[in-house]
């Protein structure tokens, strides 16, 4: 098989992936090297069927040994299988780039023979693209669960962002779907990337002469898997039970989301520069929002991700323990998971205050942060010129740079509405749950029933949800 026929079976069996986003990292040319990158992300590449991606997006190979239940590369599944040579896909990748194609390249693969095997493939590919033919652009690796310390080392040394996919919410789910995989062959690579950060902003930091406190919590071992030498679950994680979310509890004095950005330029960094992600399915298990948002809010505080990405599960495989083919996709459910899981990140929410145990499913009707100020409607009025920052990024329609606006604003004089509109605060949104000077707005009252229907009849005449809608009634989204 020659390399483009690879390529297309290889490229299609890795689109279903959805962790990769733009670079989050800054490199400048350098002489005698290929390429760079940028923080906001990589461009021209294209797919078969249109699409406009970032990244060279493929797969080492397809071949894979694993037969886990939902995914369209399983053991069990027929379909064309191919594998890239490390150097082939080396130079594919540097073929395109001069192109003009890419400017980077996002790196998976199924688990040819042993998680290790196959981590050996990506390594070698990644270092003859960084050494031999001195690539110098972006480049994502997705970690195989399994694969020993001293591969990820290498992974990490070599790439700008590494991920582990979690895939699935609980130990149960993983169990029943992931035959061959374990909950603590997943997190180990995960809190070891994490150590492997930590450890070293503590000797940049050092070096610089920034002293050697932590800036980003602890770089001892993070929970009961991560000390172990081996991928195989270590007896500690019986203790949480089968249906936990993968052993993953916040640990005491675990630092609070706004902490975790590093002081560290990551230009500076030689490990995993860019950081780590994850990726959750959902909809192919029974997990509830509430355990889902509980579950990333752990991420985020024991591993220090960047970004955790939700996958909406597409019905297409025969199998008993999946929902069947043609049961809608949830793409609004997919949706309202990314905005409550940015509310945790940029606006300082609990997962407990968008979900709870007796309310545990998002409204696919409103935005979560709406559906929070309708469900507190008796901490609004907000008034604009008393609020603090904090009050201010709960009102709907108002986000961290309308809310720093108006702070900086009201110091030189009291605020009006019309102030707002020439402030570009969103005003549809946040005009009931405001008052300028002891003054409401005229229009929509502060009613929760009158602004739920409005906020449903908008949304639903919106273009964007109607071809919303209309993709959730179609099996083919590509």
């Amino acid at each position: 098989m020659d390399t483009y026929s690879k390529l297309g079976i290889l490229a299609e069996a890795a689109r279903y992936d959805a962790a990769c986003t733009s670079s989050g990292v800054d490199r400048g040319a350098v002489s005698g090297r290929v390429g760079t990158t940028r923080a906001a992300g990589c461009c021209h590449a294209f797919t078969s069927d249109g699409r406009c991606v970032t990244l060279l997006k493929v797969l080492m190979s397809n071949a894979c040994s694993y037969d886990c239940a939902y995914c369209v590369n399983r053991r069990s599944a027929s379909v064309p299988r191919a594998t890239f040579a490390p150097r082939e896909l080396a130079e594919l990748t540097v073929d395109f780039y001069k192109r003009n194609y890419i400017e980077g390249l996002f790196l998976s693969s199924g688990v040819l023979g042993t998680p290790d095997e196959t981590c050996e493939r990506m390594v070698e590919c990644l270092r003859v693209l960084r050494q031999d033919l001195l690539f110098n652009g972006y480049v994502h690796a997705k970690v195989i669960p399994g694969t020993s310390p001293e591969l990820v080392e290498w992974l990490g040394r070599l790439a700008d962002r590494l991920s582990v996919n979690l895939e699935l919410p609980s130990s149960s789910s993983l169990t029943a779907l992931c035959p061959d995989k374990d909950a603590c062959g997943i997190t180990r690579p995960m809190a070891q990337i994490r150590r492997g950060r930590d450890e070293e902003e503590l000797r940049l930091r050092a070096a610089s002469g920034q002293g050697g406190g932590r800036s980003r919590g602890p770089s001892r071992p993070l929970g009961p898997c991560a000390a172990a030498p081996a991928a195989k679950a270590s007896p500690g994680d019986a203790a949480h039970g089968p249906g936990s979310p993968l052993a993953l509890g916040q640990e005491a004095g675990a630092p609070r989301l706004s902490s975790r950005r590093s002081r560290v330029s990551p230009s500076r960094r030689t490990f995993a520069p860019a950081g780590q992600s994850t990726q959750l399915i959902v909809g192919a298990s029974p997990e509830n929002d509430d355990q889902i948002l509980r579950l990333s809010w752990s991420l985020y505080e024991k591993y220090d991700l960047k970004r955790i990405f939700f996958s909406a599960y597409m019905p297409m495989l025969e199998d008993d323990r999946l929902p069947e083919p043609g049961t809608p996709v949830p793409l609004r459910r997919e949706h309202r998971l990314y905005q409550a899981d940015w509310l945790m990140r940029y606006y300082d929410f609990k997962p407990g205050e968008l979900t709870s145990t007796e309310e545990p499913w998002l409204d696919l009707d409103l935005d979560p942060k709406l559906a929070w100020a309708l469900r507190h409607i008796g901490l609004f009025p907000v008034e604009v010129n008393e609020a603090p920052l904090e009050t201010l990024l709960r009102v709907p329609g108002i986000g961290p740079v309308g809310a720093r606006r108006i702070v900086r604003a009201r110091r030189s004089g009291i605020l009006g509405f019309e102030d707002l509109g020439r402030l570009k605060v969103v005003l549809k949104r946040a005009r009931p749950f405001l008052t300028c000077n002891g003054a409401t707005a005229r229009g929509l009252p502060l009613d929760a029933d009158l602004i739920r229907r409005k906020a449903v009849e908008d949304a639903r005449g919106s273009s964007y949800n109607r071809t919303r809608r209309q993709a959730e009634g179609q099996l083919s989204l590509f």
